[in-house]
Formats: C-alpha cells, sequence, structure tokens
C-alpha cells in the first residue's frame, strides 16, 4: 500500500524543496530531458534500477542530500506520488455490465453471425461494437393509472422510495456506488474509490489507513475510527492508494477480481442494486484477447438463453452425446433421461 503524503503541510521546510524538485523534474520533462534520460537508460543495459543507483551516486557527489535524515521517507514519498498519478492517467478499464446476472440485458449492435436451428445453434461472430447497458424486461413495470386521483400505492414518491429501497439494494449513483452518511464511494470494474470527508486543517501524518486484502480500517488518530470491516472482495494491496486532498480523505482499492461490480464496500453497509449499474459504452477491441473470448462467450450463451436456445456449454454436451450415440447404433437410448 503506498501513502501520498500532503506536501503543502511542510512548505515551510526548506529540505522539502529536495523532493519537490526532484518529483517535479519528472513530471515537467522535456522531449529533449526524455531523450538523455533514454540514452542514460541504454549505457544502463536498460535497468531502470541500475539507472537510478547511478542518478543516486551523482546527485551524492554534488549535493549533501544523502545527509539528510528523513531522506528515505521522503524518496518514498516521492515514488508513492508519481504512482499515484500514473494511477489516474491510466484510462479506466473497460465498464461493462454486469452480465452475469440473468434480469441484466445488453443491447449488441452491429452483431454478425450465423445461427442454425435450435438444437444445432452456433456462436455468432462478434464484431467490436459498442455494448451498452439496457433495462431488462423483468425490470419493466406496466403503467396503471390512478383510481380516484390516488395511486394504487398512495404517491408515485412513495412507490420510487419502496422500489430504491427493495431487497436488490438502493439505486446506485452516477459513479456505480453510493453516497452514504459518513462517506461515498465509486466504482468501475476494475476499482473502487471511496471518498471520506475529513475536518478542514487534518495533516496527512494524522490519517490513520489500514488497507490489507480483505479488510479495511480508516480513521483519524486519536479520534474514533471512521470506516472499518470486512470489504465486499479482496483487493491487490500492493496497487491500492490513498491519499489527501483539502477536506477529502480519496482511497483507490484495486480489486482483485476486476469481472465483478461490488454491492458495497465493507461487507454489512448499505448495498446497491448491480442491475442498475449503467456502465459506460465499450468496445470490445479495447480488452485482451483472453478476456474478449470470455466476454463473447457470455453474451452468447446470454443471447441463447433469451430466445430459449442451448448455451455453448449445453451444445456441447449435446454434440458429444449424439458421437456417443451415432458410434453405438446397437445401444437403445428411447428411454433414456438426460439431465
Amino acid at each position: 500500500m503506498a501513502v501520498i503524503s500532503d506536501y503543502e503541510e511542510e512548505a515551510s521546510n526548506p529540505k522539502k524543496d529536495v523532493a519537490a524538485g526532484v518529483s517535479g523534474s519528472g513530471n515537467e520533462a522535456s522531449s529533449s530531458q526524455d531523450a538523455a534520460l533514454e540514452a542514460l537508460l541504454s549505457k544502463s543495459d536498460n535497468d531502470p534500477l541500475k539507472l537510478l543507483e547511478t542518478v543516486i551516486w551523482f546527485v551524492g557527489r554534488k549535493s549533501k542530500v544523502l545527509e539528510l535524515e528523513d531522506l528515505d521517507s521522503r524518496i518514498s514519498e516521492i515514488v508513492s506520488k508519481v504512482k499515484t498519478t500514473q494511477a489516474k492517467q491510466r484510462e479506466p478499464l473497460t465498464k461493462l455490465s454486469n452480465i452475469k446476472e440473468n434480469e441484466t440485458s445488453k443491447g449488441i449492435s452491429k452483431v454478425s453471425g450465423t445461427r442454425d436451428s435450435k438444437n444445432n445453434a452456433r456462436e455468432p461472430n462478434i464484431s467490436e461494437t459498442d455494448i451498452k447497458a439496457e433495462p431488462s424486461n423483468k425490470d419493466t413495470v406496466p403503467e396503471v393509472k390512478s383510481v380516484g386521483g390516488v395511486s394504487p400505492k398512495g404517491t408515485d414518491a412513495k412507490e420510487g422510495e419502496e422500489e430504491e429501497n427493495d431487497e436488490k439494494g438502493i439505486k446506485p449513483n452516477a459513479g456505480n456506488g453510493a453516497d452514504l452518511e459518513k462517506y461515498s464511494w465509486t466504482q468501475t470494474l476494475a476499482e473502487v474509490t471511496v471518498h471520506i470527508p475529513i475536518p478542514p486543517g487534518t495533516k496527512s501524518r494524522a490519517i490513520s489507513c489500514d488497507i490489507r486484502k480483505n479488510t479495511l480500517k480508516v480513521g483519524i488518530k486519536g479520534q474514533p475510527t471512521i470506516l472499518e470491516g470486512e470489504l465486499y472482495n479482496s483487493v491487490k494491496v500492493d496497487d491500492c492508494f490513498w491519499s489527501l486532498d483539502g477536506k477529502t480523505l480519496s482511497i483507490l482499492l484495486t480489486k482483485h477480481n476486476q469481472m465483478e461490480w461490488w454491492r458495497s464496500v465493507i461487507k454489512g453497509e448499505r448495498e446497491i442494486n448491480t442491475q442498475k449499474v449503467e456502465p459506460e459504452n465499450s468496445k470490445l477491441s479495447d480488452l485482451d484477447p483472453e478476456t474478449r473470448q470470455t466476454v463473447e462467450k457470455m453474451m452468447y450463451d446470454q443471447r441463447q438463453k433469451a430466445m430459449g436456445l442451448p448455451t455453448s456449454e449445453e451444445q456441447q454436451k449435446q454434440d458429444i452425446l449424439k458421437n456417443f450415440m451415432a458410434k453405438h447404433p446397437e445401444m437403445d437410448f428411447s428411454k433414456a433421461k438426460f439431465s
């Protein structure tokens, strides 16, 4: 887990210029500097660690930076800040709707392919098309007119509230997460971001944030814990970060399973209805081959189920059975029952 310190809290400390200078130089490097660094990297056998060692030796000879008592922590802060910046600049992984839910259906445009008869269905060729989440037919509620000025359940607002707070969970916010009393959170298929309001003037050194594979504990030192409990699912601890920006503490959690929507951050907290998640448009071409193959198979199986046709796995079993029956014509399968 990486921690991003609040650099502004020690702006008056002249030693801070060393860390700020090293960090800033990486962000503002010109193309000529890039070329020079690439040349140095090439001379270092393309070993980044060897290049870093060379730079440290050079800085140590030209300055007294190696004499700083807190040099190790400052270098760690710089590395953490660079990692966090790169994480924010990464394009979010392709967001796909949770096609594992039977109630969720997807609109797939520009789909080419062929379909045989009911017992000989084949997988269609799916082009690189946009996939948009559309409401399932099961979620469609027929319009019921009010009688005598009174709706069947009282008022439209009450109906909406009851629907929102049903057993499937509350409606997600704009970021596919939820806005709760102590914090709010958003998510993509790859990451979960938690935003916690913090009293003004709180310094980063006063923050206590313990991120583990299956648990999260957040608070301010000397004060009651703000958030604590078992995570909805496991995370990649080395790819998790937290940062303090003014009055907000932001925690980025990288999901271990990046093909699943979380219903909550902490188990036992108020859950969202993942069937109402609205992922952004995405293209199959953005996926790596292995993930794309998995997604295409899942979409194909869902389409087959919607049409009352066998899924790819069921079709495979039928083909195996047909081959077996063809090889053993002497056997009578008329009274056989297959599950």
